[in-house]
């Protein structure tokens, strides 16, 4: 039935489906805690000598990296110092700091919305600050919270702490996540409960001079005796770097959470996208860095110092899907203190944009149909990324616009469109915080819409965006990796809500009928569907402004003065003819 043609007893059908949404199956049974590794292709070692084809040339600069030097880490200045002006084969400029000073991982302790949100959490708990402080710290101001470690201290981040430029930590914290900090993560526990959320282990004791850094490569005796003079550091081959487990330290986040009393009640799994990706079939064919890190062509000079071509080479891009993000730092990068230029922020943007346009989602129509005044397809939507899309922190949410029009332009359907303070036209949670839009079998009116999100629940079951009142998820149905299989007991990564209990929702994509009845329907008419992305939804804007706080009001005025537009993923149309 799902591949014939509509007819008027389907279109019935479908209207007593969206109608009469089924209940959820039960609770399944609990995630394993500590999945074993995945394999892996093995990781780059050195090549041989070659002589470079491509003249070296000098990055754009922007505002100066740090070049500080401490007992744990060096500034990402001194390290650009040795390891710039990289050209891959292809002729493109490849070098290190120009592509991570404008990610978000360089950026991770100046987000303002990250810091409007801990401000938030703060508020709301002051009871809990240590610990919202130092989980926050831990990812986002690593190398300042390991330093406070190292001095049996918990680390600070607001009012007087280390976001403070006349905190005696700062300029690490703000440094974010930095070339010193992940290369001498140790390969401990990688991949297991003990080093997620942030439970990353670097070496404390030795002191500088001593301490090893960790890259893919085997460094020649004369090399790492050159870098040991100039930074302090021992270079060490360490394959680790290379696996996705290094990334699930900080991408697998459980966060304590409250009951109505005030009291810890258990663990949340605030993003796991590792645990996606580990339970897809990615894990054997694709690691987090394929993605994210992408190869430069040929072989690489990574040090000004070697003639030697290393390759593979991962670039340090870090593209993601938080492009909103990227064009708020660029826009208020003065005050931000950021140190990408425009043209760097130009370039990250690019390299998002095209990860989510070529990468992310494809999209397609089967079976379209006008019968009548009634207009009939089926949408389908595939995720082609390694893990939930979309994934990470549960502010993000995707959703399909569509639309029916006639030869003149003339609108005669719309559901999914987007207003210009970032909200959904016809979703449920933008208009009232305790409503929930639920998913859809069927598209029949203009008010359904079908969007792929993660809705919080407290203790109580009332909808939150309350990080340490969120207690299990009231909805799920973010688009699944293939090889996910949909029914398997893994609760902290389950699809929940009606998603669950739909045939047509799988690791193969979803597929969604339309049954839409047209005030005139005359032909030709075009039906045009698109995938639209956010990485911060109006809910979870909207209600920071309950909190008032300089932070808080500082995010809100830069995210007043930018539209929060949505990305178009992917897109598909067809015309029915007369």
């Amino acid at each position: 039935m799902r591949h014939g043609l509509f007819t008027l007893t389907v279109l019935g059908l479908a209207l007593l489906l969206t109608g009469c949404q089924a209940e959820p199956s039960a609770t399944p049974t609990p995630a394993p805690v500590a999945p074993p590794r995945p394999t892996n292709t093995p990781p780059p070692t050195a090549t041989p000598l070659v002589v470079p084809t491509v003249a070296t040339q000098t990055s754009a600069a922007g505002a100066p990296l740090p070049t500080d030097r401490g007992k744990l880490f060096s500034g990402s200045g001194a390290c650009a110092t040795c390891h710039a002006g990289m050209i891959d084969e292809a002729g493109e400029n490849v070098a290190i700091d120009r592509e991570w000073r404008a990610s978000i991982m360089a950026n991770s302790a100046r987000d303002p919305y990250w810091l409007a949100s801990v401000r938030a959490e703060v508020e709301a708990h002051p009871e809990m600050r240590e610990t919202i402080e130092s989980m926050c710290a831990g990812c986002h101001m690593p190398m300042g919270a390991q330093l406070a470690a190292a001095e049996g201290d918990s680390p600070a981040i607001l009012d007087n702490g280390m976001a403070s430029p006349e905190h005696p930590l700062h300029v690490w914290a703000a440094d974010g996540v930095s070339c010193a900090l992940c290369h001498q993560i140790l390969d401990i526990n990688l991949g297991l409960p003990e080093a997620n959320s942030g439970g990353f282990r670097i070496d404390l004791e030795k002191p500088i001079g001593e301490r090893s850094v960790f890259g893919p490569f085997e460094i020649a005796p004369g090399q790492a005796a050159i870098m040991q003079t100039g930074s302090g550091f021992v270079p060490v081959q360490g394959t680790h770097l290379s696996r996705s487990e290094m990334c699930a330290t900080c991408h697998v986040l459980y966060t304590p959470y409250l009951d109505a009393s005030g009291e810890i009640a258990g663990e949340f799994p605030e993003q796991v996208p590792y645990y996606e990706w580990f339970y897809s079939s990615y894990r054997t064919t694709r690691s987090c860095q394929d993605c994210h890190m992408p190869e430069a062509v040929g072989g690489v000079k990574i040090a000004i110092t070697s003639q030697d071509l290393r390759s593979p080479f991962l670039r340090h891009s870090f593209a993601g899907a938080n492009l909103y993000m990227l064009r708020l730092l660029q826009q208020n990068g003065d005050e931000l203190g950021v140190t990408a230029s425009g043209e760097h922020f130009e370039s990250a943007m690019t390299g998002t944009l095209k990860m989510l346009e070529e990468d992310t989602a494809s999209l397609s129509l089967e079976d379209t149909k006008l019968v009548g005044s009634y207009l009939t397809s089926t949408v389908v939507v595939e995720n082609q990324a390694g893990h939930k899309f979309p994934t990470s922190f549960p502010s993000r949410r995707a959703w399909l616009h569509i639309r029916v029009t006639d030869s003149a332009g003339k609108i005669l359907f719309e559901s999914g469109g987007a207003n210009p303070d970032g909200s959904i036209v016809g979703n449920a949670n933008d208009e009232d915080p305790q409503a929930v839009e639920p998913h859809y079998e069927a598209i029949v009116q203009p008010g359904q819409v079908q969007i792929y999100e993660a809705v919080l629940q407290d203790s109580e079951g009332d909808v939150t965006t309350n990080l340490l009142r969120a207690s299990a998820y009231r909805k799920d149905n973010r688009l699944l990796p293939l090889g996910f299989e949909k029914g398997a007991p893994y609760e902290d990564i389950a699809v929940r809500g009606e998603a669950r209990d739909d045939l047509n929702f799988l690791d193969t994509g979803d597929r969604l009928d339309l049954a839409l009845r047209l005030e005139s329907a005359q032909a030709p008419l075009t039906l045009s569907v698109e995938l639209l992305y956010q990485s911060i939804g109006f809910r979870w804007a909207e209600n920071l402004r309950q909190t008032k706080a300089q932070e808080v009001e500082r995010f809100l005025g830069y995210y007043d003065g930018l539209p929060n537009t949505p990305v178009v993923v992917a897109s598909a149309s067809q015309e029915i003819g007369p």
